[in-house]
């Protein structure tokens, strides 16, 4: 039951922000709700999604999670991958950032967000060897990839651009990166997630 649910919720919040990528769509909807009304629904079928995902996950891991490659991994190999995800953590969190404080790393990627999201997915899914794992980490992890590419083909930025700095925008991206990855790490994923950062 915790993975249909899951599964619900990613395909709310990925259809969601599947819209936005289809602009032509997404121009039709604004005309027939307004702006405001498109990004209020928006913004409840995104939230709704990450509760169902969240709730979903939840049950399913206390259900008994379902094995699929990690019994043919010895401890010692699981745990160098699971130490691999905890290093590229901290560079995921700082390309986040680096989405909202822009300066040259924005400059030279783009578009830091989707890159962040990718490691992130990744990092997971290397230390995650079970089917709800695959499933969630694998979605974040397709859906980054394409709308990476849907980028390439889109006319319009999208939303309001953000003042581009320079190396100071860098450090402080790093700096606030950083302390989020910290509390993140050790406050966040072994509270809420219940699973101590080693077990990532």
């Amino acid at each position: 039951m915790g993975l249909v649910v899951m599964i619900l919720g990613l395909v709310l919040f990925f259809g969601a922000h599947t819209l936005t990528t289809q602009r032509e769509v997404r121009s039709r909807v604004i005309a027939a709700s307004g702006e405001g009304g498109y990004k209020l629904g928006y913004a409840l079928v995104s939230i709704g999604g990450l509760a169902l995902i969240a709730w979903g996950f939840g049950h399913y891991r206390a259900a008994g999670m379902i094995d699929v490659w990690e019994r043919w991994c010895s401890p010692e190999a699981l745990k160098v991958l699971k130490h691999i995800t905890v290093g590229l953590m901290l560079p995921a969190v700082i390309l986040v950032v680096a989405a909202y404080i822009r300066g040259r790393i924005y400059t030279m990627l783009k578009h830091p967000m989707l890159a962040g999201v990718k490691l992130w997915a990744a990092g997971h899914l290397l230390a995650n060897g079970d089917l709800g794992s695959i499933i969630l980490f694998g979605s974040f992890l397709g859906w980054s990839v394409f709308d990476r590419i849907s980028l390439k083909r889109r006319t319009d930025p999208g939303a309001p651009p953000i003042p581009v700095g320079g190396l100071g925008n860098d450090l402080i991206a790093v700096a606030v990166g950083l302390v989020a990855y910290l509390a993140l790490a050790f406050a966040f994923h072994p509270i809420v997630i219940g699973v101590p950062v080693v077990g990532v």
